[in-house]
C-alpha cells in the first residue's frame, strides 16, 4: 500500500515531551493518490483545513485529501523557535507575496507573508490567540441572517479549540487570566506568556495608575476585550504550536486521512451539472509552472481553505467572480460572483519606539551572538528562556475617547461590532521594533505596536495572469481612508499617554526616531503614513453575507455552486477586533459540524 518514493513516515513529538505520534505523508501526487477515492477534498492545511481534516476524519466513515502547496518541515527550528517568528517572512515558508503600492502608505508596496507549509500561517504568524469578541459574531450573524455565528451559539465550537496550558518556567498565573472561560480539554495548548520581562510591572502598575485610560482586563478572550491585560499565545512547552502540531497531529494516525504537499491546486473544476448548477467536486493539481497537471474528484465536497489571498485566486482562475472581469481576463465565467476577490481588508501596523534607561531588554539577543547561542541552547534542553516568547507579555485594545463624536465628525458611523469590539490594539514590545526600517546597532528600547484594529478601508485580490503559478495582484488598502488615519493617530497618542504614567518615569528615556519628530496632526499623518505595515491578518476575500455582497451563503457554501465551501478567514464578512487566527479555527469547527451533517 505504501509508496517507497512519494510517501514519508514522520515521527511527531507533539502534546508533550515523550509523546510520539506516527503519520504517513505524501510529498506528491503518487499513484495512489490519484487513484484513491475520497469524500472531501481540502485544500490547504494552514487554521481552516488543518482543523477541518481533522475533525471530518473522526468520522472513520468519512475519507479525507488534504492538500498543501507548501512542503512539509513544520517541525522547522525556526518555525519552532517563538522568538524567531520574524525570521519566517521571505523565507522558503513564506508564499513570498508583496502588494500593489498602497495609496495610504505614501504609495509604499509592502510584503505580505502568508504561510508556505503544513500549518499555513499559523506556522509563521506571532502566535497570539484571540477568540473575538461577542459584538463581532452577532454581527457576523445578523448579516448573515444565521444565529448559528453568535457568540453564545459558538460557544460549543470554541470549547473545542481552546485548551489553558501553564507557562514554560511553570509560574503563579494568578489574576493573569480567568480559568473560569477556559477549558482542558480544547485541540490548541495555548498559554500566558512563560518568561518573565522587567516591564511586566510597568505596564500592569499602569492599569491601575490611568484606569480611565487602560483599564486592565483580566482576560480578552471573555468576549469583551476592551483594556490591557496578559497575552495568550499557541505556545506550549515554549513552542509554537500550529495546525500541523495539534489538529494535524490528533488526525495523523487515522486510516482515512492523506496529506499531500509540495502541490497546488490550480483551479476547482465542474464534473457535472445539478439545477442549472455547476457541481464542483474537482481539483486539477500540479507541482510545478507548465509542468502535468493531474484531476482529482471528491465524492461529496472539495472545500478550499487556501486562505484570503489563494481562495479567491483559485475561484477567480476557475471561472467564479465576475463574469466580465473574467472575461476580460480570457477566463470563461462559471458562476457570476462578483464579491469573489472583494472586501479584502487588514489590520494596519505601525511600530513605535521609545529609548529607554536598561540594558536588560530583548533587543540583546538580536546584538550579541554570543547571548543568543546561550539562550538556543537553554531553549533546546527544556522550551525555557526568552527564545520561548514571542516579544512581549501583555497588550490591549481600546476605542477612541467619544467615539460617536470623533467618527461623526469624520462623517461615518462606528466601525467597530460595538462596544466590546477596539477600534485599535496597543501591544507591548521589549525591545525595538519595525517593519520599516532596520533595528539600531545600539541602544536598548520599548515599543509599542499600535494598530487600526476596526478598518473602514477595502482592497481586493485581482489575477495578474492565468497562470496558477504567478502570484495575484494583492491590494489590501491599507489606511485608505481618512477614518482609519485617525483611529491610527489616536492610538500613537494613546501609547504616548500610557508611557507617560508614572511607572515610568524612570525607564522611559526619549522617543527614537522619525517618532520623536512627529507632534501635530499633520506631522503624526505622514510619520504613520511612512511607517506603517500590515499585521498580516487579511480577510473577508470570499465572505459570507446576503445578496451580491456576500459570496458565500451562512453555510460557507460557494454561492450558484454545488459541492464547494470555504473555511478559512476569507469567509470573514467583517475583521474580529482581535487576531485572526482564533477566529479562523473557530469557524473551522463549525464548518465540520456542517459539513458533516451534510454528507
Amino acid at each position: 500500500m505504501f509508496c517507497a518514493i512519494g510517501l514519508v513516515l514522520l515521527t511527531l513529538a507533539f502534546a508533550s515531551p515523550g509523546t510520539q505520534v506516527l503519520g504517513k505523508l505524501f510529498q506528491g501526487p503518487t499513484e495512489e493518490i490519484l487513484k484513491r477515492a475520497y469524500d472531501v477534498i481540502i485544500v490547504g492545511a494552514g487554521a481552516g483545513g488543518g482543523a477541518t481534516a481533522s475533525r471530518l476524519t473522526e468520522d472513520p466513515r468519512v475519507r479525507v485529501l488534504l492538500i498543501e502547496a507548501g512542503g512539509s518541515d513544520f517541525m522547522n527550528l525556526n518555525i519552532s523557535v517563538p522568538a524567531r517568528a520574524s525570521t519566517l517572512s521571505r523565507s522558503r515558508f513564506d508564499w513570498n507575496f508583496t502588494t500593489v503600492p498602497q495609496v495610504g502608505l505614501d504609495n509604499r508596496a509592502v510584503l505580505y507573508p502568508r504561510g508556505f507549509v503544513l500549518g499555513g500561517s499559523t506556522a509563521i504568524n506571532q502566535m497570539v490567540f484571540c477568540r473575538g469578541t461577542k459584538d463581532d459574531y452577532d454581527r457576523w450573524a445578523r448579516l448573515t441572517g444565521d444565529e448559528g455565528w453568535s457568540f453564545e451559539k459558538l460557544a460549543p465550537f470554541v470549547r473545542s479549540v481552546d485548551r489553558m496550558t501553564l507557562p514554560t518556567d511553570r509560574h503563579n498565573t494568578s489574576g493573569q487570566f480567568d480559568p473560569s472561560i477556559h477549558h482542558h480539554v480544547g485541540t490548541v495548548p495555548i498559554s500566558v506568556a512563560g518568561f518573565p520581562l522587567p516591564i511586566n510591572s510597568r505596564v500592569i502598575n499602569t492599569t491601575a495608575q490611568l484606569p480611565d485610560l487602560f483599564p486592565f482586563n483580566l482576560d480578552y478572550n471573555s468576549g469583551d476585550t476592551i483594556g490591557i491585560g496578559w497575552t495568550q499565545s499557541t505556545i506550549h512547552d515554549g513552542r509554537r504550536v500550529t495546525s500541523a502540531t495539534s489538529y494535524l497531529a490528533e488526525a495523523w494516525s487515522r486510516s482515512n486521512l492523506d496529506i499531500v504537499v509540495n502541490t497546488r491546486v490550480t483551479k476547482v473544476l465542474p464534473v457535472g451539472y445539478e439545477s442549472g448548477k455547476p457541481v464542483m467536486r474537482g481539483v486539477e493539481i500540479a507541482q510545478t509552472a507548465g509542468g502535468r497537471t493531474h484531476t482529482l474528484k471528491a465524492r461529496e465536497e472539495v472545500v478550499l481553505s487556501a486562505g484570503s489571498i489563494k481562495t479567491p485566486h483559485i475561484l477567480l482562475l476557475s471561472g467564479i467572480g465576475d463574469a466580465s472581469y473574467l472575461s476580460s481576463m480570457g477566463i470563461q465565467p462559471l458562476v457570476d460572483l462578483p464579491a469573489v476577490g472583494r472586501n479584502l481588508h487588514d489590520h494596519a501596523f505601525l511600530g513605535n519606539s521609545w529609548l529607554v534607561n536598561s540594558n536588560d531588554t530583548l533587543d540583546n539577543l538580536r546584538v550579541n551572538s554570543t547571548l543568543a547561542a546561550e539562550a538556543l541552547t537553554q531553549w533546546q534542553a527544556n522550551g525555557t528562556g526568552p527564545l520561548g516568547i514571542a516579544g512581549g507579555s501583555q497588550f490591549g485594545w481600546l476605542r477612541v475617547p467619544n467615539a460617536s463624536d470623533f467618527f461623526a465628525a469624520l462623517g461615518v458611523a462606528d466601525p467597530s461590532a460595538g462596544a466590546t469590539s477596539a477600534h485599535f490594539e496597543l501591544i507591548t514590545t521589549d525591545g525595538f521594533i519595525s517593519k520599516r526600517i532596520a533595528p539600531p546597532t545600539e541602544g536598548h528600547f520599548f515599543s509599542f505596536i499600535t494598530a487600526v484594529i476596526s478598518p473602514t478601508a477595502r482592497g481586493n485580490v485581482t489575477l495578474n495572469s492565468t497562470d496558477p503559478f504567478d502570484a495575484p495582484i494583492i491590494n489590501p488598502n491599507l489606511l485608505g481612508t481618512d477614518v482609519d488615519i485617525a483611529v491610527m493617530r489616536e492610538a500613537v497618542k494613546a501609547a504616548r499617554s500610557f508611557v507617560a504614567a508614572p511607572a515610568w518615569s524612570d525607564y522611559i528615556i526619549s522617543e527614537f526616531g522619525a517618532f520623536a519628530e512627529a507632534h501635530t496632526d499633520e506631522e503624526l499623518d505622514a510619520y504613520i503614513r511612512n511607517n506603517t505595515d500590515t499585521v498580516d491578518h487579511p480577510v473577508g476575500t470570499v465572505a459570507m453575507g446576503k445578496g451580491a455582497q456576500g459570496a458565500l451563503d451562512s453555510d460557507l457554501k460557494v454561492k450558484g455552486t454545488i459541492g464547494l465551501r470555504v473555511v478559512d478567514a476569507s469567509a470573514f464578512p467583517f475583521i474580529p477586533s482581535g487576531h485572526t487566527q482564533g477566529p479562523t479555527y473557530i469557524l473551522a469547527e463549525r464548518a465540520a459540524a456542517m459539513i458533516l451533517r451534510d454528507i
